[in-house]
């Protein structure tokens, strides 16, 4: 026989993990390790980087893979390092006396979803200001010792890292986490095998492990399909955020939202409101009316207590940004919860709809949640209204300022984006209770007291931080991708840590006006350039791989930044995250913001700026509109003063040119004899005392337990009461309202004042005669009055008078009001008729609405 040249089996390769054992005087260490406490406390990430420095950067700030890839001798040698022991052994009971509190049990419970979370750059969950938000929120809500749990997914690639190549094309690289590597917990059941959670799809079942990242005192269960119990098409629903197509997004919806709550019901976690951070995670209020009904509710019975206990909050300011779903798509995976719930298909994609009826309307899950959540909030005081109008067509009763859409602006976690340097001065200066009071302004102005020197030194400290991060990460990507040596190497010297710093970076969306700053390159050639004078711009930011106008957008930037008179003066730094967020928020002399108004639905980059004495420059849109004090920045007007766009940018551009001119390059430079401008730590000082305060997290968290969690939860709570007695009583009699109203109708009416008109001064008494239909006093009555010259699309409500009930025979009611004309001109009035009940939370629950003749 002829012997072969080779003959090799293949591998059976499997995965073997070999995990660094710990001295036993380290164990303390894989704890802290895997508690992302160490994320906002500036005292742990000090002791993982003393522990190796070197090997603490190359890995990222990592702290588990630094415990992994510690050498035994270095391991040994901390033990013997008494003076590091120590630091060990401080810190540890620094995170135990924090972690031993009990949660506030005066304060509602909370199970909080959302589609991404930013907590730390090390674990890639989050791809920006939504994220970040909901990161902010679980260790605030961990700080102020709240009992919540947070819901979320933990994506194989997360969001793409971004790089730009020669021509300035953003390149989008999607990278595996390494899950063993995170600092993160596989979640077990109760026979030590991981955890699965079945979630259905279709007619089958999608298998789900469930992880769980330790945010300090709180739990983030994260949801993970891609495991071999999937097939290749249901692997790739957690692969990647916002990914895909469609169906891929309705997927990650439904395991969001169902597959969240299938979690919290496996782990036996109940809580008393359950928010729904955007419209992602609408879909858990489903499964919640599923699993009422399934214990013997009716599905009327389920919506009054699904509705009093939810929570929805918007974050996108245009009916553009919702999803929409085709209704063969979602019915293809949602076709068998109306048999499940007793309702028909058409109600339940008719809960998706603005108009019910409509068989051409896409489902939205924005829509959804508005429908089954009893409270709705817009994230900014200006967001909130532009919310009640672009919901308003949900209650077609009620005009946008008369809905119940609410709102709670935006604010940002002190200890996560306060650099530092800043920390120690506040530590220093601030009252000793100022942790557990952040919101309260008076302390805030103890920021008077540090000396102005100290102030502009603590800048210039950042600033050159900023630069030295820049070059140390910069580097060798430049020579990499950007091709010419010589003309990187130039970019790098040209950095003057001495310049006024301008920021501006953010998601590159059109609405934003990242291209605002170059309407006139000459005449910004000029800012930039003059020597005695120097001004340099940071841009940083990433554009949805699907994006092409906001790609375009960086792609000017960037060759714009390549022409010599910008080259070291307008820098566009790649890959914009967590670690470069604070060194820019942090080490950057103003923050630009330049949306078209109002579409910034809050932001909160600038927020985390004025916690590092660094000062806004922005449009009067979003937070800014209620944050901007005089003397403490600088804002461009909230009006628009043309409905042309490109007229409008450039007059917004001329203004931004001459603030730089004359106002803001010429204080910063105005130096004195110790070598600060006065006028610039004035501003500094402004801001930080006038503003900051109202912009922490703490402040966010206080505002959604006072306005919305606290009060639902109490309602809620009776209506659990008795074998939800009170729940069956409210569906019961919606149930016969809406029964009888077309039956109610007006036996005789008084309204000569609509009819003839009046003069001010002399009262005037409408009356109406009601027949009820045997309802019992159940209907209220008020003239509502519109401003003139208004249309249905663009009106101003005047006033609302109610009607008193003066009596009754039966089922006939007579309504009067006494109507005293206070101001000439022209009104649309008209009474309108509507179900009342003191047990329902607003008049939106149950929107039922007869305008009478």
């Amino acid at each position: 026989m002829k012997i072969k040249a080779d003959y090799v089996n293949t591998p059976q390769w499997k995965e073997l993990t070999v995990k660094s054992r710990l001295p036993e005087q380290l164990k303390c260490l894989d704890e802290l390790a895997h508690n992302l406490w160490w994320a906002w406390d500036y005292e742990a990430r000090d002791l993982f980087k003393s522990l190796d420095e070197a090997l603490y950067e190359e890995v990222q700030h990592n702290p588990v893979v630094l415990l992994e890839r510690l050498s035994y001798e270095r391991k040994e040698a901390i033990v013997k390092d008494k003076s590091l022991m120590k630091k060990v052994k401080d810190v540890y009971a620094k995170f135990r006396a924090y972690m031993d509190v009990k949660p506030n049990k005066e304060r509602a419970s909370v199970a909080y979803f959302c589609m991404e979370f930013g907590i730390t750059q090390v674990l890639k969950i989050y791809s920006g200001g939504l994220g970040i938000l909901a990161g902010d929120y679980l260790k605030e809500a961990s700080d102020s010792n709240v009992d919540m749990c947070g819901v979320g997914f933990l994506y194989r690639y997360g969001y793409f890292t971004q790089s730009l190549s020669m021509d300035g094309q953003q390149i989008a690289k999607y990278e595996a986490q390494n899950f063993n590597s995170l600092p993160i917990e596989r979640v077990l059941d109760e026979n030590g095998n991981p955890l699965v959670i079945d979630v259905p799809y279709t007619n089958y079942m999608v298998h789900a492990y469930v992880w769980r990242a330790n945010v300090g005192r709180i739990s983030l269960y994260l949801l993970d399909t891609d495991n071999d119990l999937n097939s290749e098409f249901d692997k790739p629903i957690t692969h990647s955020l916002y990914g895909g197509d469609w169906e891929n997004r309705l997927k990650q919806e439904i395991l969001l939202g169902i597959g969240g709550i299938l979690t919290l019901k496996r782990l036996g976690i109940k809580k008393d409101i359950y928010h729904c951070n955007e419209g992602h995670a609408a879909l858990c209020n489903l499964q919640r009316l599923c699993d009422y009904v399934e214990s013997g509710l009716t599905f009327n019975q389920a919506m009054e207590l699904v509705r009093a206990s939810s929570l929805y909050t918007v974050h996108t300011p245009v009916p553009a940004g919702h999803d929409y779903f085709d209704e063969a798509l979602f019915g293809k995976y949602m076709g068998s919860y109306p048999a499940r719930l007793g309702i028909s298909w058409d109600e339940l994609i008719g809960m998706g709809r603005q108009n019910p009826d409509d068989h051409n309307e896409r489902f939205c899950m924005s829509t959804f949640a508005c429908n089954t959540c009893q409270d709705v909030n817009g994230v900014s005081k200006l967001h909130g209204w532009v919310s009640q109008k672009m919901f308003s067509p949900l209650w077609k009763g009620y005009f946008p300022e008369e809905n119940h859409v609410g709102y709670v602006t935006n604010g940002v976690h002190f200890p996560t984006w306060a650099a530092t340097e800043w920390r120690k001065i506040y530590d220093k200066y601030f009252d000793k209770n100022f942790m557990n009071d952040q919101s309260n302004e008076e302390i805030w102005h103890a920021i008077n007291n540090v000396p102005d020197e100290e102030v502009w030194s603590t800048r210039m400290a950042l600033k050159q931080k900023l630069v030295d991060y820049i070059r140390e990460k910069f580097t060798e990507n430049w020579l990499r991708n950007q091709g010419d040596p010589a003309r990187v190497v130039s970019l790098l010297q040209r950095i003057n840590p001495n310049a006024l710093m301008i920021g501006f970076c953010r998601r590159f969306a059109t609405y934003k006006r990242a291209h605002l700053l170059f309407t006139d390159v000459d005449r910004l050639a000029k800012i930039v350039n003059d020597p005695e004078h120097p001004v340099l711009f940071f841009f940083s930011g990433k554009a949805h791989p699907a994006d092409g106008a906001g790609q375009g957008l960086i792609k000017k930037i960037y060759e714009i930044s390549q022409r010599p008179e910008f080259l070291g003066k307008i820098i566009f730094l790649e890959d914009y995250d967590m670690q470069l967020a604070r060194r820019l928020v942090s080490g950057v002399d103003i923050w630009m913001n330049t949306p078209t108004r109002p579409l910034e639905a809050s932001g909160t980059s600038g927020e985390k700026a004025e916690m590092n004495g660094v000062v806004n420059l922005s449009v009067l849109d979003g937070w800014w509109v209620e944050g901007y004090r005089e003397g403490a920045g600088w804002a461009l007007p909230e009006k628009r003063t043309y409905e042309n766009q490109a007229y409008q940018d450039q007059l917004d551009a001329a203004t931004i040119y001459g603030l730089l001119e004359n106002d803001i390059i010429p204080m910063y430079y105005n130096r004195n004899k110790k070598g600060y401008s006065a006028d610039w730590v004035k501003v500094i000082k402004n801001s930080i005392s006038t503003i900051a305060p109202h912009y922490t997290m703490k402040r966010q968290l206080d505002d959604y337990f006072d306005r919305f969690y606290n009060r639902e939860a109490l309602r809620f709570k009776k209506l659990q009461e008795h074998d939800y007695r009170l729940a069956k009583d409210i569906a019961l009699w919606k149930e016969t309202v809406a029964e009888r109203w077309d039956g109610i109708h007006v036996v005789s009416k008084d309204t000569s004042l609509l009819d003839t008109g009046g003069e001010t001064g002399k009262k005037y008494t409408m009356r109406y005669v009601i027949d009820e239909q045997g309802l019992d006093d159940a209907v209220g009555l008020e003239l509502v009055s519109l401003k003139s010259n208004t249309s249905n699309d663009d009106h101003e409500v005047y006033s609302v008078r109610p009607f008193k009930v003066k009596g009754h025979e039966g089922n006939l009611y007579t309504f009067e009001a006494v109507i005293e004309p206070d101001v000439a001109g022209a009104f649309r009035s008209c009474v309108r008729m509507y179900p009342k009940n003191v047990n329902l939370p607003h008049r939106q629950d149950f929107c039922y609405v007869k305008w009478l003749d």
